[in-house]
Formats: C-alpha cells, structure tokens, sequence
C-alpha cells in the first residue's frame, strides 16, 4: 500500500482512524513537503550497500526512503502510539524494524551489534528541536560505527553545529562536533514544510565521522575541559576561566597558553581546532 504520507488529508485521516494525536512535549511536527525525505536519504549515504539508523520515524515518511535505498533499516521511536499507524505505513517493508524507546536512554551499542553486526551504518533523522545537542553528541561521544548523521535540525542550531573557529556562531557545540567529525550544511528546509507549523525554519545537516581521535584519552579530557572553560565565560580572555577551570593562578594558566603558542589574550572563539588540540596537550602534559 503506497500511501501519500506527505499528503495532509492523508495523515488526518490516518490519525483519526487510529485516535492519534500530537504531543506537543515530544516535538512532533510532521514533515509534509514530498522533497525532504528522498533528499535526506540520498544525500546521507543511502545505499544498497549500507544499514541506517533512524530517530524518530512520525509517520514513516523517511523511513520509507532509507528502506528503498538500505540493505535495513532500525527505527528507534519514542512514541508508542505510532505503533498501528507505522505497522500500516511501513507494512510493506520487510527490512525495518521499528524499536520504541527513547533513544537518549536506550543502549545504542547494544542495538548496533544485534541489529548491524559487522555492516556499515549511516544515521538519518528529523530531531524535534529540544533534543537535537543531546542526541548528536550521544552519537558522537559513544564511539559508535557509524559514517555519517545526517539530521534535520532548526536552522539556527544547524548554523551553530557546522559554525567553523572563529566565525560569530562558534560555541563549545560546535568545536566538540568537528572534533568527532567534519560537519557541513547541505540544504534548507522552509517552516511551511511541516504539519504543525513550527515557528523556525530548519536546514539539513551531515556529520562524517572521524574514524581515528586526533588526541590520546587524556589529552582529550583536557581538550574538553578547555573548551568548557572557554565558552563558560566567553568574552572574557581565555586565561581568566583557564585557571578557573584547572585551579591554577592566572600566571601559570599564561604560562599554559604561551606554551602552546597562544597569546593569554586570546578569547575561546578565536582558537583554530589545532591551538585547542596543543592547548589540551600542554595541560595533559602538566599532570
């Protein structure tokens, strides 16, 4: 059955008949513009060749695009109430699984080796806003083998994730996800895209991960606790919540950053990813 899921009457008439109704507190705004969903498939890596991991499913609308490219696809939704409507949807897709759990709670790496043992493993998904920090950094701090996040975001929240060094929306989100991987902004989504409405619009962003660390383990500690600090108190020069950060004066907090050739003067926003790489080096270093 080839339902227009992106069709309103459609989607209307499927939430009566099963007594489904919108929760406001999960973010649920369902994405009725035909073009997003074959567009976030595609370009996140879709093929023949890879399995995807899915967050939050709505009514099925991208979970239908991945199962036409991916050898499997593993939903994981929140919402039990979309149990009947997605058992309708997606009947005919013998290569999805839909698991119903909150994917900030649920052991993902449990999931990756009953469900992907040994496959390739793109990650797609249209995150309600309130969630969208805390999932990708889940994702990215788990280690999980995954090529890529492919993700619907607000607009705003895109610009920051992908913001490189220095530019004006730079925050501590953003250099912690390009030191997992390399982001980048692939295209904008309209607020009219959706039922409800959102008051924002949104843009499409794709993570690929890095497949090595660029810092050992305790360099990498540092590395965060600096940025922390940085961004803590972000006008201020970066020596103040250095020594702040590590309990040390602030001489021996210049004497850190003259170290790693930084100038004490220098704000968090205005570091490369590689002052903050022999910044963290020079911290490991004094332990």
């Amino acid at each position: 059955m080839d339902l227009r899921l992106t069709d309103i009457g459609v989607i209307r008439e499927l939430f009566e008949r099963h007594g489904f109704s919108f929760s406001k507190s999960l973010g649920q705004n369902f994405l009725i513009n035909p073009s997003v969903c074959p567009k976030i498939a595609q370009m996140g890596g879709g093929n023949e060749n890879v399995c995807a991991l899915e967050i939050g499913t709505g009514v099925g609308v991208l979970t239908k695009e991945l199962a036409k490219l991916c050898k499997r696809v593993v939903a994981v939704e929140i919402d039990k109430g979309l149990e009947p409507i997605l058992a309708e949807t997606l009947g005919d897709f013998g290569n999805v699984e839909i698991i119903f759990a909150d994917v900030l709670k649920a052991d993902l790496h449990r999931i990756f080796e009953e469900k992907f043992a040994g496959e390739e493993v793109v990650v797609c998904a249209n995150l309600p806003y309130y969630i969208t920090s805390p999932v990708i950094m889940k994702l990215l701090e788990e280690r999980l083998p995954i090529s890529s996040i492919t993700v619907m975001v607000q607009k705003e929240a895109a610009e920051r994730i992908c913001a490189a060094p220095a530019e004006r929306e730079c925050g501590a989100l953003s250099y912690a996800v390009r030191y997992y991987s390399e982001p980048r902004i692939l295209f904008r989504v309209n607020r009219g895209s959706f039922m409800p409405s959102p008051n924002v619009d949104s843009a499409v962003i794709r993570l690929d991960v890095k497949r090595e660390s660029p810092l050992r383990q305790d360099e990498e500690q540092a590395f965060f606790r600096v940025i922390r600090a940085g961004f803590s108190r972000r006008r201020k020069q970066l020596v103040n919540p250095l020594s702040d950060e590590l309990k040390i004066t602030k001489q021996q907090a210049a004497e850190l950053l003259e170290k790693s050739k930084i100038k004490p003067s220098a704000r968090a926003e205005e570091l490369t990813m590689e002052q903050y790489f022999a910044l963290a080096r020079s911290v490991a270093s004094e332990k």
